[in-house]
């Protein structure tokens, strides 16, 4: 919050008599250059705003009387005995330097060494020494003072910069010397500062002071003034570190160095260089592909060697493979040697396998049988579960999405909302000019017609009037006003007190250029609502402190915010913001495009607005997503096409049929949810379908080639059992897995992560019970109408062909498919060959550690412009925002529990002014802000305590004051001492009674006691900074302490404020965070106290901090969780091995994806990445469960598996995944391109390949052994189809 003031460039008008007046005259001659004579006595005239001007008097110093005497002592120690200034002149300096004094205060040297300076010009007995009057003017017919020149010697003007150049003004959090000296880079240029002769009605020397530092030939008879100097590191008047960085405290803290940026470790040979991570992997791979090949060649030459005795043994193995599967009936073995019916050993399976097995035989007969009971009743139970979207909600408020319970940003913004106040909210406009198209350089912002057109915008937003619950609303009613008056607003109007008719009398675009070097220190460069504007904040596109180069207006206003919307506030800012919005776009956009400028704008709920609308943006392109991969399942699972019986054998009802399945899960899921008031999500309702679907076709898929294999000459029921039996444990293992996989996700904090792991796992839950009930029904019924010959989609139709032709494209179910012969005659016996396996696996390891290599080079975060639709006006806002904003987000040191009381120590622990500890947090922050770079902190802090206590000092006898009656009187300046009406303002009868609030004796190492604080705070909380007192509280710090309860000694809360250096990309604002909270916590411990940050987008920000710990953890659960499942149902822990394996493979493949496509690591990759184990184990369980049930050596297993569901995972599994996901790069928003195409098509291409390439390879070489036959109890639940009906 910038905080309102006035101005003191007083600074030296201090000037003891200022008034001046305009006249010409001739340097005073004969004039006499001595010690113990003046060179100016007494009061002559005023000028004609009042400012009193001295007399050109060149007599001997007078003797005071012993009150005058004392008076001087007070304020000027070194001048004793005779002075050159009468009592009024004496107090006309008081009155001066008291503007000045609370902005040095803090630093006694400095306000040592500044005092000097008037007080050896205003009443030194040698004044004549160093002072010579060079200009003389009439007033009323009196001479008076028109200029001097003052000699200085050069050791004291540096003697005094360097002991105020650091010296800080703490509610502005910029340097004292930006108020008292223009921001002068030395002393020469404060000197010159300080002389100008001042026009009337503006603070500062009537007369014109020339400061001459030139060295005097020894004859001269001027000796420049040349006091001794204190040095801020001074012990006796030295300062704080805060405000003396050679200060001996400086070099003494007990917080840690702000952490340097990491520097990578690399390896450089000769002109390459490389991360020492990708050497190492690459090492590691060349290592392991020599032992590989190695041991590959070995093994060849002794299996080449040693054929003729090998194949004796694999005889043996054929024959012991005979003889597990001998007890089965004769029947079983008739069946398995038919044409085209893969040979299966079912003493392969494991016990848990084999009940399946037997389960799925048995209950395959059942469904045959009664198949719309089965049809119905689980249909009802979902349509029951979709019941309870009656209460369905969708959550889109960003810390409810990515905030989780117990979060400490959650936590700290609630703290910093109650006890102290909301951050405000923020709406913006941005004015720039188009760059060149010759070198690209935007031109500058400031002309005259660039300002006036600014002036128009303003007064569209002024008249801007929006209609809440049947009240107007408009930007005075809910601005944030510092001092209860005028808005805040950032812009480079307030330079002209946001007045059009300001511009001319002013000086136009002159004027603003002089307010960018004098914007503390020039009353008419002051605000509107009576602060200092600094240029940073209302300008874009310069770079250091050339303003005049900018090419960017920045206007910003800042208005009121509330908790949980109190006094309808929020709801009145937000219609105010959309009539904002709307204003912006139907009429501001083309005044600015007229003129070939850009405008970008925004509010506090654009964003939030946005997201609604993107929400609704892609709906066309999902449906047809939808659409295709329909289609795609209605041709997959008929037969080929054929035209005279096309009609009969084709499943589009049966394809529709399992798409409405699907579609009933994810309702079921959100249903249940929502009955239990669990609010649903954008990406729940924008993933989890295509999830479901993908998941459920590839089951489908399965399912009715599972059929369509069996033996023809059965009937139905037996070839439903028969399917069921053979790829019912695969599915049941696979779905398992993948529910496993996304209830464990249910443990993760992030909400959007949790939430969406809830609902995906109960939609692959109720997904998977459908399939093998409802749609195993629908296969039932859709065969029963085949062999009927009805008409697909119309059943009650009944085909007019003759029977040969229908049942010969029935019989046609049984041939193999192009695909299967693919898989059977070319893919598996090119993956059998042994070099081929060797390319295979060395080429997919080598793209493990390659994509372990990539990941490391993933970023966390996520831009907002991949979030909002790419025709958003928030797009062109955010690249705008990083191209010209030179400040960055404001951040609060928040203290809890502060004891203010004598005996605590904790006010030293905070403060930064003199005889404050060196190590206090006010003095970290400042040691903080000089490595920006590291710390993110670009500037001290403002500080309250700090003020306040100089508020209270006796030296700033302006601020804290009393009357006769105890009760606070405000400074000179101010009402009631000073009518509004009055232009000048002087020792006032109202107030002329009134005393400082406390004497040097009355606090202790200028420490106030408790009650002494406890009283003063609300005074200096509530007092208006003014030109007599800059100190005053209200405005910059009334939001900064929590007064509730304070009376007990404890303050709850109190903040102070900095800023943090200019956040461009995701990465700058996650290390800020980190930085900041590194930062206080070190502080927390070493003071002992409880301390921590807050910045409005922490709260947004605290998930990426851990974000890779999150995925890391949450990916370490679903595939530990397919782990475990796997080796439950197999009782394999080698295939379970496998398996894990592949699906780790294809998880870092992804990551490795992620980093080619800079992808960054947000909830949303999250939450694919833990998708893509679920949909991974849909590539590898299939193939694994078919080769565990395979007869023969691993080669032939491995071809048996590829040619029995190599086919069905290529089709129904790859092809429908594909199909959908490239619809999806046709969406017009970019989180669908980015996140969902990019990501879902890089998964469904490496699942595809390591799925039917590298496993099958893999089990070729190390897959597990075949089972021995087992006998007894177990064996007996092996299942034999000799026991079908």
């Amino acid at each position: 919050m910038k905080i309102p003031w006035l101005v003191l460039f007083f600074s030296l008008q201090i000037v003891l008599v200022l008034s001046g007046v305009e006249a010409q005259g001739s340097p005073s001659k004969g004039a006499k250059h001595a010690a113990g004579y003046c060179a100016m006595y007494d009061i002559c005239g005023a000028r004609a705003d009042g400012k009193l001007l001295n007399c050109p008097f060149n007599t001997p110093a007078v003797k005071p009387d012993d009150l005058l005497s004392s008076k001087i002592q007070s304020l000027c120690p070194t001048i004793t005995g005779n002075v050159c200034c009468t009592e009024t002149q004496f107090d006309t300096l008081r009155s001066q330097v008291q503007q000045v004094i609370p902005f040095v205060v803090g630093c006694p040297a400095c306000l040592r060494n500044f005092l000097n300076v008037f007080c050896e010009l205003s009443c030194s007995p040698d004044q004549s020494l160093f002072i010579n009057v060079t200009s003389v003017a009439k007033v009323k017919n009196n001479s008076t003072v028109d200029s001097i020149e003052y000699y200085i010697t050069d050791a004291f003007g540096e003697g005094l910069y360097q002991s105020c150049q650091d010296v800080k003004f703490g509610s502005s959090n910029s340097r004292a010397l930006e108020f008292i000296g223009a921001g002068a880079k030395d002393f020469s240029e404060w000197f010159a500062f300080i002389g100008q002769k001042a026009d009337l009605d503006v603070p500062g020397s009537p007369f014109e002071i020339k400061f001459l530092t030139t060295t005097l030939p020894e004859t001269s008879v001027v000796r420049p003034m040349n006091l001794s100097t204190y040095s801020c590191s001074d012990n006796a008047l030295g300062c704080s570190c805060g405000d003396c960085l050679s200060a001996p405290a400086c070099s003494i803290s007990t917080a840690s160095p702000p952490t340097q940026k990491k520097q990578s470790c690399s390896i450089k040979i000769r002109s390459l260089e490389a991360k020492c991570v990708d050497f190492s992997l690459a090492v590691l791979y060349i290592v392991l592909v020599s032992l590989f090949l190695g041991g590959g060649l070995l093994h060849r030459t002794r299996e080449t060697k040693n054929a003729f005795g090998m194949r004796p043994l694999s005889n043996a193995e054929a024959g012991e493979d005979q003889t597990s599967v001998k007890p089965q009936k004769a029947d079983t073995i008739r069946m398995q040697m038919l044409q085209g019916t893969p040979q299966r050993n079912w003493a392969q399976l494991s016990t848990v396998q084999g009940y399946m097995a037997d389960f799925y035989r048995r209950y395959g007969v059942w469904v045959a049988r009664h198949p719309t009971l089965v049809l119905c009743s689980s249909v009802s139970v979902v349509l029951l579960l979709c019941v309870g979207l009656v209460r369905f909600k969708v959550e889109t408020r960003p810390d409810k999405l990515w905030v989780g319970p117990g979060s400490r940003a959650a936590e700290e913004k609630q703290f910093f909302d109650t006890h102290l106040a909301p951050f405000y909210r923020i709406e913006q406009l941005i004015l720039a000019t188009v760059p060149n198209s010759g070198d690209g350089k935007a031109p500058p912002i400031l002309t005259e017609d660039n300002v006036k057109l600014l002036f128009d915008i303003q007064k569209k937003v002024d008249d801007l009037r929006a209609d809440h619950l049947g009240s107007t609303i408009s930007l005075t009613d809910i601005c944030m006003k510092p001092l209860g008056q005028d808005c805040a607003t950032q812009s480079i109007l307030q330079y002209f007190k946001m007045k059009p008719e300001n511009y001319d009398d002013f000086g136009g675009v002159d004027h603003v250029n002089y307010c960018f070097e004098h914007y503390t220190s020039a009353e008419t460069c002051l605000s509107a609502f009576k602060g200092p504007l600094d240029p940073s904040t209302a300008l874009g596109g310069f770079s250091g402190s050339n303003f005049d180069e900018a090419s960017a207006f920045l206007v910003t206003y800042p208005v009121d915010n509330a908790v949980d919307n109190e006094g309808n506030k929020t709801g009145k800012a937000v219609a105010w913001e959309k009539a904002f919005i709307q204003l912006a776009k139907d009429e501001l956009l083309p005044m600015a495009e007229s003129r070939n400028l850009t405008l970008t704008f925004s509010s506090e709920s654009s964003i939030e607005e946005e997201l609604k609308r993107e929400s609704t943006a892609d709906v066309i392109t999902i449906a047809i997503s939808y659409l295709v991969m329909f289609v795609y399942i209605s041709l997959t699972l008929g037969d080929p096409p054929r035209l005279n019986s096309f009609y009969v054998s084709s499943k589009v009802m049966l394809g529709l049929s399992g798409v409405v399945l699907v579609m009933l899960s994810v309702l079921g899921s959100v249903g249940f949810f929502s009955a239990f008031g669990v609010k649903s999500t954008l990406i729940i309702m924008e993933v989890i379908p295509f999830l479901v679907l993908a998941v459920g076709v590839d089951n489908m898929c399965i399912l009715v080639n599972a059929v369509k294999r069996q033996e023809q000459e059965f009937n139905l029921e037996r070839r439903i059992s028969n399917a069921l039996m053979e790829v019912g444990p695969s599915i049941t293992l696979a779905s398992l897995s993948e529910i496993l996989a996304f209830a464990m996700g249910a443990f993760i904090r992030m909400p959007a992560v949790r939430v969406f792991s809830m609902f995906a796992a109960l939609a692959v839950l109720l997904d998977f019970i459908l399939q093998v009930t409802a749609f195993v029904a629908v296969i039932v019924l859709d065969f029963v109408r085949t062999e009927d010959k009805r008409v697909d989609c119309f059943p009650c139709f009944k085909a007019s062909q003759s029977s040969d032709v229908v049942n010969k494209g029935v019989v046609d179910q049984r041939k193999a498919g192009l695909l299967t012969r693919y898989m059977k005659e070319v893919h598996a016996p090119i993956l059998s060959h042994w070099a081929v396996k060797i390319l295979v696996i060395a080429f997919f390891f080598g793209l493990a550690l390659a994509g372990i290599a990539l990941s490391t080079r993933i970023e966390p975060g996520l831009e907002q412009q991949i979030v909002l639709p790419q025709d958003s006006y928030l797009q062109g806002y955010f690249n705008n925002i990083s191209a010209y904003l030179r400040i960055g987000p404001p951040v609060y040191f928040v203290v809890k529990n502060y004891n203010y009381s004598s005996e605590s120590i904790q006010t030293n622990q905070l403060c930064s002014i003199s005889q404050c500890d060196s190590s206090s947090l006010l003095n970290e922050i400042s040691r903080a802000s000089l490595t920006p770079e590291a710390s993110y902190i670009a500037k001290p802090a403002a500080s309250w305590i700090d003020d306040f206590l100089v508020w209270l000092s006796p030296e700033a006898f302006g601020c804290c004051r009393k009357f006769t009656n105890g009760t606070f009187c405000p400074p000179d300046d101010q009402p009631p001492c000073c009518p509004p009406d009055q232009t000048t303002c002087g020792l006032s009868e109202v107030c002329k009674d009134c005393t400082t609030c406390f004497r040097h004796a009355d606090l202790s190492n200028d420490r106030p006691s408790t009650t002494q604080f406890r009283e003063k705070l609300p005074w200096f909380l509530d007092a208006l900074p003014s030109a007599d007192c800059a100190k005053g509280g209200r405005g910059a710090y009334s939001s900064s302490v929590d007064l509730r309860g304070y009376e007990s000694g404890i303050i709850q809360a109190s903040s102070f404020r900095t800023y943090h250096t200019p956040l461009n990309k995701q990465t700058d604002f996650i290390n800020s965070m980190r930085a900041a909270r590194e930062f206080s916590s070190e502080v927390s411990r070493s003071l002992k106290m409880e301390i921590f940050p807050y910045s409005v987008f922490y709260m947004f920000f605290e998930q990426y901090l851990d974000i890779w710990k999150t995925a890391l953890i949450n990916l370490s659960i679903a595939i530990g969780a397919v782990f475990l499942v796997c080796f439950v149902v197999t009782c394999s822990f080698w295939s379970s091995a496998i398996i894990l394996l592949v699906i780790t493979m294809v998880v870092i493949d992804l990551l490795g994806v992620m980093a080619i496509f800079h992808i960054q690591l947000n909830a949303l990759s999250v939450v694919n990445l833990v998708m893509s184990v679920g949909i991974a184990v849909e590539f590898c369980v299939h193939i694994t469960h078919a080769f565990s049930i395979s007869s023969g050596d691993r080669n032939q297993r491995m071809k048996e598996a590829l040619g029995t569901m190599g086919a069905s995972v290529f089709s129904g599994i790859t092809l429908t995944k594909l199909v959908g996901v490239i619809v999806l790069g046709f969406a017009r928003s970019q989180v669908f391109v980015v996140y969902y195409f990019k990501m879902y098509l890089a998964l469904v291409l490496l699942g595809f390949f390591h799925g039917l390439v590298f496993l099958p390879v893999f089990l070729s070489m190390f897959g597990p052994a075949p089972r021995q036959a087992l006998d007894g109890e177990r064996q007996d639940h092996r299942p034999s189809v000799s026991s079908l009906p």
